[in-house]
């Protein structure tokens, strides 16, 4: 891994947009209706389990990323597998993040322009980032992170002033008992956005204070877990479930329908630009991830020099992986959220933590 170290505050911050990236731009948990906000809370708390599973192995190989300690609980052979599947998996995620920045886009502005031109614009941003490494990535994160929340706290005032939101659209909680809500945690939010954090094995090895990196990824969970769970009951109060679910972008639809004093409106510039700078550090994370990975398992000596090749295969597979918008979404929910995501950030983890556990209690016992 490259030579590099990051602070407290910096992991913080770059969980945290990492976590807001495309949550807010899609309907999240909408299946759950108006308790959506509630399968986004009970999602938020599996991943704060999920991510204590991500430190634990951590914890235990303090000095090795996923794909070496992979190898040491699995086997050379199981483990190198496994740990190309993720790169793979890794880069397919980029590429639906890369589709999600492309679509918000020709929706919002730019109805002419070719996807491929708008994606590939990001991917070239992604690719520089990404080739000067972890440290200038959460660097730029510190600068963005302040204008990313002042964003949003003026845009919760604004809404809280145009007195759009109406609450009853949020009523009747659990109107159909918490099994509908169950159902959306573990089909939907326990994997998309909290599970993914699992992509953050990869960079707490750069962090300085190891021991407190526990609490600090605890609390970004925990706080972009609220804030994408207040900014989905906003939505719901304002739009209506109906709306809400028809909506392809429902955040963009909530911030076009604010209007104070006759005079503040068409504010939906500021989200395109808050969304913009979320979904770069998304995608950025899951690129570096996959490039250090693949160094790590491929024993190149300039991981950097991976980045390009890798964003072009991202971008390629950015505008291949589905004929719509309608048809990315659907994907998503019937493979991704369902089958590939819980695989790979629950079922591996617990089986490797499981593993290791069962490794270190026998060591222990022989010394």
């Amino acid at each position: 891994m490259e030579k590099a170290k990051i602070s407290l505050y910096q992991l913080f911050v770059l969980i945290l947009l990492f976590e807001l990236g495309s949550a807010l731009l899609v309907p999240l948990a909408i299946d759950a209706k108006q308790d959506a906000w509630m399968a986004i809370l009970f999602g938020m708390l599996g991943g704060l389990f999920l991510y204590w599973v991500y430190y634990r192995l951590f914890y235990y190989y303090p000095e090795l990323s996923p794909p070496e300690y992979m190898q040491q609980l699995l086997g050379k052979i199981l483990g190198k597998i496994i740990s190309f599947c993720y790169i793979i998996f890794f880069l397919l995620i980029a590429a639906r993040i890369l589709r999600d920045f492309g679509e918000m886009l020709l929706t919002f502005a730019y109805i002419e322009t070719p996807l491929f031109i708008v994606n590939a614009l990001l991917m070239l941003v992604i690719i520089y980032a990404v080739s000067k490494g972890i440290e200038v990535l959460a660097r730029t994160g510190e600068l963005f992170f302040v204008f990313i929340y002042f964003l949003a706290i003026a845009g919760f005032i604004l809404i809280a002033f145009s007195r759009l939101i109406d609450i009853n659209n949020l009523k009747p909680v659990l109107e159909e008992g918490i099994f509908p809500v169950a159902r959306v945690v573990f089909t939907q939010t326990l994997s998309f956005p909290f599970g993914e954090v699992f992509v953050f094995s990869m960079i707490l090895p750069y962090v300085t204070d190891r021991k407190k990196a526990k609490m600090t990824g605890l609390f970004a969970i925990a706080l972009s877990g609220i804030n994408i769970a207040i900014t989905m009951a906003i939505n719901i109060g304002i739009l209506g479930v109906d709306l809400t679910l028809r909506s392809p972008f429902p955040l963009l639809s909530t911030i076009q329908s604010i209007q104070v004093a006759e005079f503040l409106e068409r504010l939906d510039v500021f989200f395109m630009i808050s969304s913009v700078i979320c979904i770069f550090f998304k995608a950025s994370i899951f690129v570096y991830a996959a490039v250090i990975s693949s160094a790590i398992l491929f024993k190149v000596k300039k991981p950097s020099s991976l980045t390009y090749p890798f964003g072009m295969v991202i971008l390629f597979m950015s505008i291949t992986i589905a004929s719509s918008y309608a048809e990315h979404i659907a994907e998503g929910l019937k493979f991704g959220t369902r089958f590939l995501s819980p695989t790979f950030f629950i079922f591996i983890p617990l089986l490797l933590l499981a593993i290791a556990f069962l490794k270190n209690r026998k060591n222990s016992s022989h010394q």
